[in-house]
């Protein structure tokens, strides 16, 4: 390609390993920089499933009558670093005015295209990589005690029915015929299929790092201080001392990439969902296919030779330590929904999930800065929506048109030059 270019590519998680094999097929040379390595943060303790139904934020109508009554209960899968809510407030002011029911129908339509086909977009990313072996097409399943539970979540499910997901109700003794493995007063479930999971997040996004690096592309373990352009064009990324010259930035480094894109003149609103995983070790038994189990709002994903539990939010920024009381809860709401299995050990993992106040992710051109690209900001659906993300940056970046419309993603709506 007589238009190929270097793209520096800073964060090495899924979005960017994705971006970074997209623009290699397309003839690009890329460089993946990250400050600890491809599969490190976020992407590698993620739920590991493929949840393309996930298009319904946090932010649904009444969740601001509901979350102090969370806050404040040990059984209920939100907590909170009390000290830390004065930082938080201003965000959270921003993030809880979308609370209804326009806001969440846009921002469902937003996340559609982003997460809506995540089997095909990892198939096709995967193809002809070391990471194919790791992705396993599955059903997708939400436990309910009962019916009259289930249709207490109508407002989420008829949004999923508007962007077409299908389902079937099983209950009862259907539901047991389709896995017996969970408690007798799990009795309802939604069962979606044409969904899958990743049965190691980690080291599939090393094995798609270790095909960019075997397909010629350069891996630096490094953190980046900023990026440099000269006359409104970038020209280079400042990191560990040095500039590493490129024609083409692209800031994936989920919630870290706010200081960055903010030198650049774009302001995100964004904090750190505090994500938790807890992961069962040689269990007596596996659940068949990946659930979320609605009385505790977490996911366990059956896993290689372990069930990976995930799905607490605590805010308490990116510098406190762990809390007790997430995996606690963890454990407690796994017994409950599996009583019968047992397990060798449990391994304990934090994370950051990036979250804008909009829960719509940041994907696009800088403004007024040629050749900077953000791809950011997917709350806990990065993993489902990183192969597209990927995918629509490279063809951005290429001056191709998407097949989607990005123009709700764009950087510009947090424009500060």
């Amino acid at each position: 390609m007589s238009d190929a270019k270097t793209i520096a590519i800073i964060g090495a998680g899924i979005v960017g390993v994705s971006a970074a094999i997209w623009l290699q097929r397309d003839g690009h040379r890329v460089i993946l920089i990250d400050k600890a390595g491809p599969g490190e943060g976020t992407s590698y303790g993620n739920g590991g499933v493929l949840a393309s139904c996930s298009i319904v934020p946090v932010t649904v109508p009444g969740l601001l009558r509901k979350a102090p009554k969370m806050l404040f209960s040990p059984s209920q899968p939100l907590f909170m670093k009390w000290g830390y809510l004065p930082k938080l407030l201003p965000w959270l002011t921003q993030y809880l005015k979308h609370a209804n029911a326009n806001d969440v129908e846009r921002i469902a339509a937003a996340l559609t295209p982003i997460v809506g086909d995540s089997l095909n977009d990892h198939e096709a990313l995967a193809k002809g990589t070391g990471a194919e072996k790791w992705i396993v097409p599955s059903d997708y399943l939400f436990l309910y005690e009962n019916r009259a539970q289930f249709e207490g979540d109508a407002f989420g499910w008829e949004i999923r029915r508007k962007h077409g997901f299908q389902w079937e109700e099983l209950e009862g003794d259907a539901f047991r015929a389709y896995d017996p493995v969970f408690a007798q007063d799990i009795g309802f479930a939604a069962k979606l299929s044409d969904h899958g999971h990743i049965t190691d997040p980690g080291r599939y996004v090393k094995d798609l790092a270790a095909h960019v690096e075997a397909q010629g592309g350069q891996i630096i373990q490094a953190t980046v201080q900023d990026i440099a352009y000269e006359n409104d064009q970038v020209v280079g990324v400042r990191a560990g001392g040095e500039t590493i010259a490129c024609d083409t930035a692209l800031i994936t480094a989920g919630v870290w990439s706010g200081p960055l894109a903010a030198r650049l003149g774009v302001s995100v609103p964004l904090e750190s969902e505090r994500g938790y995983h807890l992961e069962l070790i040689e269990p007596s038994a596996m659940p068949r296919s990946p659930v979320m189990v609605a009385s505790g709002k977490f996911v366990a994903t059956p896993m290689d030779g372990r069930i990976r539990l995930a799905g607490i939010v605590e805010f308490g920024g990116l510098d406190a330590a762990p809390s007790r009381a997430p995996f606690e809860l963890l454990k407690k709401n796994a017994r409950a929904a599996f009583p019968g299995v047992t397990w060798k050990e449990e391994v304990e993992w934090m994370g950051h999930r990036p979250a804008p106040a909009d829960s719509i992710p940041i994907i696009g051109e800088v403004p007024n800065i040629k050749g900077a690209y953000l791809g950011f900001g997917h709350h806990h659906i990065g993993l489902t929506g990183g192969p597209k993300t990927g995918r629509l940056l490279a063809q951005m970046i290429a001056d191709r048109t998407p097949n989607t419309d990005v123009s709700v993603y764009a950087p510009s709506r947090y424009a500060t030059q």
